[in-house]
């Protein structure tokens, strides 16, 4: 099963074609919901849309400790450089390192040391 992206609006929408050049679906959120939404509606619609969310930001993990969903996926990038020339091989390696994680519910924060796993439901 392939891997659906949602990228937040704190991302680069040019994280859409890395995504796509490596086999995997993606749409930023500007292209598919409000830009001024809130981080929950976000959420919200990843989950209903089967989409993994793919941010910078930190509000996503309380968020799903609060839903106590099994989903959606969340994947948060955790590095000095956002843009897709210097951090895509960490997330695209962590992406393939950890689908069936993905698949099943899990909050994933990378960064260029590592990534750390939590399952869903936190």
């Amino acid at each position: 099963m392939s891997l659906k992206l949602l990228i937040d609006m704190n991302l680069s929408p040019d994280w859409v074609s890395v995504f796509q050049s490596a086999g995997f679906d993606a749409v930023h959120w500007s292209s598919v919901g409000n830009p001024k939404a809130a981080d929950r509606e976000l959420l919200e619609w990843a989950y209903r849309n089967e989409h993994i969310v793919f941010t910078h930001d930190l509000d996503f993990g309380a968020l799903l400790a609060v839903t106590q969903k099994p989903g959606p996926s969340v994947i948060q990038l955790r590095n000095q450089d956002l843009l897709p020339d210097q951090a895509a091989q960490i997330v695209l390696r962590a992406l393939r390192s950890h689908h069936s994680e993905l698949s099943s519910g899990a909050l994933i924060t990378v960064d260029a040391a590592r990534s750390r796993v939590r399952i869903l439901p936190i």
